[in-house]
């Protein structure tokens, strides 16, 4: 019996490659570049599997006419670059990659808590700008992050992650912003307490990470008002999508110096980013590292390819969300 062919939308880590070989026939995009729509119809079209990334677009048009494939195996946590509606109407099942990259995401997000807070990026172009002239009194003098606030938005897997090193490393008081109640032995675990609003945890933390899910439901969640509704000098943290933050509002308020700060991985529109952003002195900012460590990009891969093995023996695939 041949194997089911299967494409990888980007390049993986060898040894998922590698499994992912034994197991099917693979197509992988050797240039490692992005793909069109057009390039994902062909695909769906030839193959029985497609492997997209969180950062491929496949809007409608991309399941246009009538595709092979009868799965998309995200690697990703995240899929509101996924239409699953169009995709359902193919007959198309949707999985994605939970739990495995939840660690290595809160470390980046607490990775540009604190370059934001104690201005690490600031110093570390001066310093390679060959601009330092020795250590002083007011020099690029921070914003201290033991003992403060943090306010969460979105307490999934990734936000009590947060919030673990937040509490226990830190000593932070940590606040709640979910759309759902949270259990309250779960808000106990991390010394937490979820507040109504998101205006309520805004006005009530020093430091805001965002941890909740992008797609159209939260696009520019964090616009303006909300950034007006921040404590003056608070640090504004994202790792969850590009698309929660308006950039261009973001800009204004660090500009003006409305907040203090802010730390981006994501991007709306990456890997392009917004010119106003980069003239911003006091914004952190990193090439969505969220899940880069060989652990979790394996782990990544890996859990993508249980996704299959489920499926292709006619099982319902364990991350099945569409």
């Amino acid at each position: 019996m041949s194997k089911p062919k299967v494409l990888l939308s980007r390049r993986w880590p060898e040894a998922v490659e590698a499994r992912a070989s034994e197991l099917y026939d693979v197509t992988l995009n050797e240039a490692d570049t992005p793909m069109t729509a057009a390039d994902f119809r062909k695909a769906l079209a030839e193959h029985d599997a497609v492997l997209p990334t969180v950062t491929d677009h496949l809007g409608s048009e991309v399941f246009e006419g009538v595709p092979r494939a009868r799965i998309l195996a995200n690697y990703g946590v995240g899929f509101s670059h996924i239409d699953t509606g169009a995709a359902a109407g193919q007959g198309i099942v949707v999985s994605n990659t939970p739990d495995v990259l939840s660690e290595c995401t809160a470390d980046i997000a607490m990775t540009l808590l604190l370059m934001a807070a104690r201005r690490a990026g600031e110093g570390e172009r001066e310093l390679r700008a060959g601009a330092w002239t020795g250590w002083r009194p007011t020099h690029l003098v921070g914003t201290k992050v033991s003992g403060k606030v943090l306010g969460i938005v979105g307490f999934g897997r990734i936000g009590q992650e947060m919030a673990r090193r937040a509490h226990f490393g830190f000593g932070m008081t940590v606040l709640v912003q979910n759309r759902s109640p949270v259990a309250p032995e779960v808000l106990e675990r991390f010394g937490a307490r979820q507040v109504d609003s998101l205006r309520d945890l805004l006005g009530a933390s020093d430091f805001v990470s965002l941890h909740c899910p992008g797609g159209a439901a939260n696009r520019h969640l964090i616009d303006s008002r909300a950034l007006e509704a921040m404590r003056p000098g608070a640090f504004l943290i994202n790792t969850a999508r590009g698309e929660v933050v308006d950039g261009a509002a973001l800009a204004r308020a660090l500009e003006a110096g409305r907040i203090g700060g802010a730390g981006l991985d994501v991007f709306e529109g990456e890997p392009a980013i917004a010119p106003e952003l980069m003239a911003v002195p006091n914004l952190v900012m990193l090439p969505h590292l969220g899940s880069a460590t060989l652990e979790t990009r394996e782990a990544m891969g890996f859990r993508v390819l249980d996704n299959l093995e489920d499926f292709f023996a006619g099982r319902e695939p364990r991350d099945r969300v569409a």
